[in-house]
């Protein structure tokens, strides 16, 4: 069962370095070292937030350095709302909650690329509302579970 291949495997392996590239031109940042900074604190951020199988699936899609940064972060008791987590990153790293949401679309535009709808989709399912947006999907509402 563990020895199977994942479906969600990225088609595409990204290194690190292309994957800083990547985020540098989705944040227009004037450095690599200001791209490599951004995608560390949200990474660490997102490892806080996110559980499971999909942690685990996603940090498989990821290279091994950003792996490293999602997985090496304990999970967070308080899940936050896509706002939540924007206002948490910017309080964590002295930034203004603008700046946070700029870094925060940069990575996770990327991170969504290296995921699949697939595996974006099941995310998406497991976080607080507010994460699409984050990850630059439409923010489609959810179903209202019928009174019983």
């Amino acid at each position: 069962m563990y020895d199977q291949p994942r479906a969600n495997a990225s088609a595409t392996a990204m290194t690190f370095d292309r994957m800083l590239e990547r985020v540098r031109y989705e944040g227009a940042y004037p450095t690599r070292e200001r791209a490599a900074e951004a995608v560390h604190h949200v990474l660490a951020a997102l490892g806080r937030q996110l559980t499971g199988d999909e942690r685990v699936d996603l940090a498989q899609c990821l290279p091994v350095e950003a792996a490293l940064t999602l997985t090496a972060q304990i999970p967070d008791t308080r899940h936050h709302t896509g706002w939540g987590f924007v206002k948490d990153l910017a309080a964590r790293t002295g930034a203004t909650p603008a700046t946070a949401r700029w870094d925060t679309g940069a990575v996770l535009a990327t991170v969504a690329r290296l995921a699949g709808p697939d595996l974006l989709a099941r995310i998406l399912r497991r976080l607080p509302d507010g994460y699409a947006l984050l990850f630059g999907q439409a923010e489609l509402r959810r179903p209202e579970p019928a009174p019983a």
